[in-house]
């Protein structure tokens, strides 16, 4: 009985690992400024077709020029991993060293710039469309950070569409995604089963809401009109601040400093959420990196301090409060929690971070769960960008495709 009891413990905990969602992993704190993207300019959650290129790049800060491995693995919708053998999603191999880099050039703070292109001469291509993740594995094979990327097919047509709330206890604060999915020629079997959708704001996954089925079926189109499964805190626009000259004070940049490094101050900011809501434009929490004197950023871009602060209010005191942004790929963690100066009534954080222009917020974490509005406020008229993936798993199949995508912005949101 004993050894039956160990055995059920055994596979317990090994079906709990196995079929669990896998999560990101950041990276420790010598690797910085991690770009993921695919055909566009910025840096943001990559979601491409079959056949399209994807570029990952990063800088290692602690100058020894390690040797560094990629590897690259295929799951179902909901992130736990799927049953495909590697073969089956990948041709060529993955667990390559990535051979690309280059040192910086004339920047106070010494790193090497790494940088890899998939398809490549050893990864050929990647043959089903569904969810993936990319880690980066160090000499001895330790992870050092992973990152997640979506491929689609376009077997249906996805239109997606900004309204109000409904509900009117938030039509001022919330905006709601309406998504209309034309099959076309394509049969989907018992699609309120087989079809789930999810829907990303601001490429950020941490508030993905995901596994949506067809609210109802009108001939060939699927179509999801749902109030609030499918609405999001509308949040405010992104702060802001340029740093692109060094040597210079710009957008969001109080003075300047130069010690070991440059020192950029920012501009003391004050909590919006009881102001009234204000229009400027962002790049939707994104960053890009930019030296004005350099002929190449990606080596010639140096790293500064940025110094973050936030005027506290009595509400805030005793919260924990995150300098958020795509730069940390909108994680909370140690790294971006700010401390709290009683003497000066404000929160501070300072990060080291690349030239460039960066969009960031503050956000508090309540209960555990990231809470955008405490500090920024909802407005329904702040502009958001949407994507909205559709999964789909035929009977029978043995992994999810994303056979649609489909994006849209809140700029010309309607009731």
């Amino acid at each position: 009985m004993k050894l039956l009891n160990r055995f059920v413990l055994a596979f317990c905990f090994i079906s709990s690992t196995i079929f669990a969602q896998v999560e990101e992993v950041n990276p420790p704190d010598y690797i910085k400024t991690i770009i993921f993207k695919s055909n566009t300019d910025l840096s943001q959650l990559p979601i491409l077709k079959l056949g399209e290129t994807i570029q990952l790049s990063f800088d290692a800060l602690n100058g020894n020029e390690d040797d560094y491995y990629y590897k690259i693995e295929h799951f179902n919708y909901d992130w736990t991993p799927s049953k495909l053998m590697k073969p089956e999603f990948l041709d060529g191999f993955d667990n390559q060293r990535i051979r690309d880099y280059e040192n910086s050039y004339n920047t106070y703070q010494i790193y090497s710039h790494y940088k890899l292109t998939i398809p490549n001469r050893f990864t050929k291509s990647l043959k089903v469309s569904g969810n993936y993740i990319i880690s980066v594995f160090n000499n001895d094979n330790h992870l050092v950070f992973s990152r997640k990327f979506m491929l689609y097919e376009e077997q249906v047509s996805v239109g997606v569409t900004l309204k109000r709330s409904r509900d009117l206890q938030f039509v001022e604060q919330k905006q709601r995604v309406e998504i209309l999915v034309n099959t076309n020629s394509n049969n989907l079997n018992n699609p309120t089963q087989t079809v789930k959708a999810t829907i990303i704001k601001n490429n950020n996954l941490k508030t993905a809401i995901t596994n949506i089925k067809p609210q109802y079926t009108v001939g060939s189109q699927l179509i999801y009109r749902y109030d609030k499964e499918t609405s999001f805190w509308a949040g405010n626009e992104y702060l802001y601040f340029e740093n692109k000259d060094i040597r210079a004070a710009n957008n969001g940049v109080q003075y300047i400093d130069l010690k070991d490094l440059y020192h950029s101050y920012l501009y003391t900011n004050l909590p919006r959420n009881n102001s009234a809501y204000t229009y400027f434009p962002d790049i939707n929490g994104n960053y890009t990196v930019l030296n004005i004197d350099a002929e190449d950023s990606t080596i010639e871009a140096d790293y500064v301090w940025v110094h973050f602060s936030l005027k506290a209010t009595e509400k805030l005191i005793n919260k924990d409060i995150y300098v958020y942004g795509n730069f940390n790929n909108f994680s909370l963690d140690a790294e971006t929690k700010m401390q709290f100066d009683a003497q000066r009534n404000v929160f501070y954080k300072a990060l080291l971070l690349k030239q460039g222009f960066y969009n960031y917020n503050f956000v508090a974490l309540d209960n555990g769960k990231i809470n955008e509005s405490e500090i920024g406020g909802n407005f329904y008229q702040t502009e958001n960008n949407y994507k909205v993936l559709v999964y789909y798993r035929d009977l029978g199949a043995r992994y999810d495709k994303i056979i649609g995508f489909g994006e849209g912005t809140s700029v010309n949101i309607s009731n």
